[in-house]
């Protein structure tokens, strides 16, 4: 497996965007900004992260980030988010953010493994608003709120 920036059209990683995101809206919104890198195993992309500049010197933002569903567990994630950091580090970052559902404590438990720590929430971010179903739930949790978490580079 190898990483590296992907250049032809997004539209070809829809269905790892959708896995990251229940949100047809918001990934319209954002899939075309920033960069993207993809793990690669021969042809098949079996991961990505979106990397784009957030607000303030040196803050990049982890948009989104997917792994195939058959390979999660593999270390792939962890190497995107190590890739990312390298990314990020040789642009003059300083500090990476990114965030998640309260409610999916699987992310929560895997960013904070990578070093990034809790930062802030945003209450009641996902609903009919910003263009999320009413009802979601994740692993039995409703999906309500938004939570920031960080790390310095």
């Amino acid at each position: 497996m190898h990483i590296e920036t992907y250049q032809a059209d997004r539209g070809a990683l829809l269905p790892l965007f959708t896995l990251a995101d229940d949100s047809a809206a918001q990934i319209a919104g954002y899939i075309a900004l920033g960069e993207v890198l993809v793990a690669r195993e021969a042809d098949a992309i079996v991961g990505h992260v979106q990397v784009i500049a957030a607000e303030g010197a040196g803050v990049f933002e982890l948009k989104s980030m997917a792994v195939d569903a058959a390979r999660q567990g593999e270390g792939i994630g962890r190497a995107l988010v190590e890739a990312a950091v390298a990314f990020c580090r040789e642009r003059g970052g300083r500090r990476l953010v990114v965030s998640t559902a309260a409610a999916d404590t699987g992310n929560l438990r895997f960013y904070q493994k990578q070093g990034f720590r809790m930062e802030r929430i945003v209450r009641d971010a996902f609903g009919l608003a910003t263009g999320y179903a009413e009802g979601l739930f994740v692993d039995g949790i409703p999906l309500l709120d938004q939570v920031f978490l960080d790390r310095d580079l």
